[in-house]
């Protein structure tokens, strides 16, 4: 997606044209005969405006739309889904404006059944069509960046970028580090650095910024090591801003790539979904998470009751676990081992490993992990977002530290949300095995579908249930 008045325009236009066809097909006599026959809204269903006062009416919501979408009108990277969630915000706006105008007894207000019929067209008519544009091809020159924290690496890769290249981001303490030994052709310019005709425009901490002050379409990655921080904040940066990314084949073993790429660098699958997995596999997770909540209410109740007389101490545990490119959230369960474990004992606690042979577990706690249940809170992370109802099992920070120094390919698990269940999972594989459980990993990025997960979920809820029997009967 490359900005230009072109895309103002034309995306503009757009939402005017969508928005008006929209409006002019529901006000036909036969939507409006359709309509008439649906419960509820066949209530409300008037003859519509024709004439001149129809015209004002169709001009006046076409006003508040194309008004509503002013902000999508400017060309900056975003990701696919983004785009799709922000624009379909924007059409509830502008709904409730239209609303808000019918409330009072406006002449060329939108009938109340024309709007209800008008919603759900453009929900999915104008996300579609700014996802549309934004592939549309363009006669604007494509621009990149390289981003990295090695001089000499930015300015070998620079010369394998075959688009025009804006400049470089690289921190001055990798000057300071590299000018000692091998000063690479960098010279000081106006206060900067300029490595290979490149103007540097700032430090690494300037990424986003310079995402969408640019209009970047490309960031090349330059680092001496693929290390969380830097190189997988770098990742996250475009992931969010809906900007490809190239990584020098030498650590391809860290990322997912193009089985079809050819050359020095390589095209990173930042986003490695189609647009459809991620709508349902989040309208997924809003509904199993929120019905499991809810459903799940008086076993929530009856654990935490049971946990407060057993001890008396606290009803949750929480634990910091690794999440997409590298970033931590915070994950509760309901505790099932003593208070403060961890710091009684000097060790870390693994949910996994620790089972319900050791000593720290407690009386309730036993139960709750034999029957999976103290695991019922991480359903608040899945709505929240952090998490999702099917993938990589999150790691702790430390573990995954330890694990991806043996593991060439841990990182790749990186690129999908973890998940409440997954391939490793269902087959009984946890951290403890961690080839086997980066194959699995693997095999569901590769495969994963709404099915897919459907029958994983399956698999899941079945075995939950078989483990409760058995922990009943023991």
């Amino acid at each position: 997606m490359n900005g230009g008045w072109r895309y103002r325009v034309g995306s503009a236009l757009g939402v005017a044209a969508l928005t008006a066809l929209a409006v002019t097909v529901a006000n036909s006599p036969a939507i409006q005969s359709i309509l008439g026959t649906l419960p509820l809204i066949g209530q409300l269903s008037v003859d519509p405006p024709a004439g001149a006062e129809g015209i004002l009416e169709t001009a006046t919501t076409v006003v508040v739309v194309t008004a509503v979408f002013v902000p999508l009108y400017k060309p900056r990277p975003r990701r696919i889904l983004d785009v799709v969630v922000f624009a379909q915000k924007r059409v509830l706006v502008a709904m409730l404006t239209l609303a808000a105008i019918g409330y009072f007894d406006y002449t060329y207000r939108l009938p109340r059944a024309t709007l209800l019929a008008v919603t759900p067209v453009l929900l999915g008519a104008l996300p579609a069509w700014f996802v549309w544009i934004r592939r549309l091809p363009s006669n604007d020159a494509e621009r990149a960046i390289v981003v990295g924290d090695d001089p000499e690496e930015i300015e070998s890769l620079a010369g394998d970028v075959d688009i025009p290249i804006l400049g470089y981001l690289c921190p001055t303490s990798a000057f300071d580090r590299v000018a000692s030994a091998s000063p690479p052709s960098a010279i000081v310019a106006d206060g900067g650095f300029t490595l290979h005709g490149m103007e540097r425009l700032g430090g690494l901490s300037r990424i986003e910024d310079v995402l969408v002050e640019y209009d970047i379409d490309t960031v090349v990655l330059a680092f001496t090591h693929t290390d969380r921080a830097e190189f997988f904040g770098a990742l996250d940066a475009c992931y969010e801003h809906g900007v490809d990314a190239k990584v020098h084949r030498d650590h391809a073993d860290q990322v997912l790539t193009s089985d079809s790429d050819v050359g020095t660098l390589v095209d990173v699958d930042v986003e490695p979904w189609d647009i459809q997995d991620y709508v349902l596999k989040r309208g997924f997770d809003l509904a199993f998470s929120t019905v499991g909540l809810v459903a799940l209410s008086p076993i929530i109740l009856a654990i935490t009751v049971a946990i407060k007389l057993d001890d008396g101490g606290s009803v949750l545990y929480k634990q910091e676990r690794t999440a997409v490119f590298g970033e931590t959230f915070d994950v509760y369960k309901f505790r099932s081992m003593v208070e403060n474990a961890e710091n009684q004992t000097g060790a870390t606690i693994s949910d996994e490993d620790a089972g319900g042979v050791d000593p720290r577990v407690t009386r309730v706690g036993r139960i709750l992990r034999e029957t999976h249940l103290d695991e019922i809170p991480q359903l608040w992370a899945v709505l929240k977002g952090d998490m999702s109802v099917v993938g990589p099992r999150p790691e702790r920070p430390e573990l995954d530290s330890d694990i991806q120094t043996g593991v060439i390919d841990w990182r790749k698990r990186w690129f999908v949300k973890p998940g409440l269940t997954g391939l490793a999972q269902v087959n009984d594989v946890t951290g403890a095995e961690p080839a086997e459980k980066i194959r699995y990993d693997l095999q569901y990025v590769k495969q994963q579908s709404f099915w897919f997960d459907m029958k994983l979920v399956i698999r899941q809820v079945w075995k939950v249930v078989v483990d409760a029997v058995e922990a009943f009967w023991n």
